[in-house]
């Protein structure tokens, strides 16, 4: 697939997704969900890509929905079929689909957010495993300000991060909130000067990316599962059963070696 509404970057093990709207502040339209949905999925079996960044282009990561189409929909002007629900009810490429692509995705995934995230935008950004934000990024549950609720996932990742009380008021209120507030609360993970959030994405990267993929991705798995698993020996089974397939691979013989020789691993991701 050509894309026009994003670019995609991968370089030493690191696949930059950037959002390419920002006439219109980076908002999704049908056309950006198909297109990231699409190279989201295509990076999952690329075992040239460890680690995934998603940022935007322009002054912002992301308004949300783009509001003219949210418009026409108000107006009776889109088809049911072409709404999101109705894309989602024909069991096609959606928005959703988007998401649920970035959250079950095996490698990590890093949300380097400046300007605005907003809606749409910010439950996309919730979505990823790691959020850094610049410290002049503004964040916003904006859906009852339109009449709706959360989408995306919203409901779900935000009371996660955050709990459940505070969850509630932003979501209530559809109040925005700066950087600051958003680290203070959990929503982001780390705060860095505006000119340097995809810089400090990009180290991190880097940082995951010199790991053992398999183990990086195992891990993944695990401590989502781990969020949800009622059963703390349920879980600690689960992690003893993972470990045995680990131990049998050569990186976990590189990673042993390694510290007994003193010197740094060579991870192959076999």
């Amino acid at each position: 697939m050509t894309y026009e509404t994003i670019t995609l970057e991968i370089k030493n093990g690191v696949a930059i997704l950037t959002l390419n709207r920002p006439e219109v502040m980076n908002a999704w339209n049908p056309q950006m969900a198909k297109e990231a949905s699409d190279a989201v999925g295509k990076m999952d079996s690329d075992d040239e890509v460890k680690v995934v960044i998603i940022t935007g282009a322009g002054r912002a990561f992301s308004s949300g929905a783009d509001v003219g189409r949210l418009r026409e929909t108000a107006e009776g002007k889109v088809p049911f079929l072409e709404t999101t629900a109705g894309t989602v009810l024909a069991g096609r490429t959606s928005l959703l689909t988007a998401v649920e692509n970035i959250r079950k995705l095996s490698k990590p995934v890093i949300a380097a957010v400046h300007g605005i995230a907003a809606g749409a935008g910010l439950s996309v950004a919730l979505a990823c495993d790691i959020r850094i934000a610049a410290d002049d990024a503004r964040f916003t549950m904006a859906f009852v300000k339109r009449g709706l609720i959360p989408d995306l996932g919203g409901t779900y990742l935000l009371p996660r991060l955050v709990g459940p009380g505070i969850a509630a008021k932003l979501i209530f209120t559809g109040d925005v909130i700066d950087a600051k507030e958003a680290a203070r609360i959990g929503m982001v993970d780390e705060l860095v000067p505006s000119d340097e959030v995809l810089a400090k994405a990009k180290e991190l990267a880097q940082q995951i990316a010199q790991n053992p993929p398999l183990a990086v991705r195992m891990a993944k798995k695990a401590l989502y599962k781990g969020m949800n698993e009622p059963d703390l020996r349920s879980q600690m089974d689960y992690e003893i059963f993972v470990q045995g397939g680990l131990m049998r691979t050569e990186d976990f013989q590189e990673g042993v070696a390694s510290f007994f020789e003193k010197r740094e691993p060579e991870f192959k991701g076999k």
